[in-house]
């Protein structure tokens, strides 16, 4: 009952937000408590559009508002938004907490080619073998796409790249016997 009652309440506020929307397009507060809200709500188009808005470089500087927008263009699905607004975050302790933002959320929404990029920095940062079993299962997400033909071998060809710096037997072997042999049968040039 009590999840009912809040569901409705953060409806209302929600509701209510979005009617004085047009009265603060300009308001940086306002931009930023409205596009959290939208992104807690999982309204990711409403919330992108909101914190783009923001023209703040405290607020945008903010490691809640970079993973909350990078969390917004995942769901959305344009990891691609995500990985960029990481490339351009300077080396810091949140960084890590952003890769794996990436390479987590978008595991979860099949966006594995970025899931892979995302684990292969994360296990250059730190050998911890979630990191390697997380690149790893994201490169066969990338297999499974391409076969499927849902996505381009280029970027199969760069994951098998990003696979070589792994030292791993069960790596060795999926790439070797696997990935490969169907490479050969299907005429795709790895590295």
């Amino acid at each position: 009952m009590l999840k009912g009652l809040l569901e409705c309440s953060t409806r209302v506020r929600r509701r209510y937000l979005k009617s004085i929307k047009a009265y603060f397009p300009n308001d940086d507060d306002f931009n930023w408590n409205y596009g959290l809200a939208c992104a807690a709500a999982h309204d990711y188009r409403e919330a992108i559009e909101a914190l783009l808005m923001v023209q703040s470089e405290r607020y945008r500087s903010e490691f809640t508002y970079i993973t909350w927008l990078a969390r917004c263009y995942i769901m959305n699905n344009e990891p691609q938004r995500a990985w960029e607004t990481y490339s351009r975050v300077e080396t810091s302790n949140d960084t890590v907490n952003l890769l794996q933002l990436i390479a987590n959320d978008c595991y979860k929404m099949g966006h594995f080619y970025f899931a892979c990029k995302a684990f292969d920095v994360l296990e250059r940062i730190d050998p911890d073998p979630e990191f390697s079993d997380g690149k790893r299962g994201a490169a066969i997400g990338v297999f499974q796409k391409v076969v499927a033909k849902q996505e381009s071998t280029d970027k199969l060809q760069e994951v098998v790249r990003l696979l070589r710096n792994t030292n791993n037997p069960q790596t060795e072997y999926m790439v070797n016997r696997v990935i490969r042999k169907w490479a050969q049968e299907n005429r795709v040039q790895l590295p």
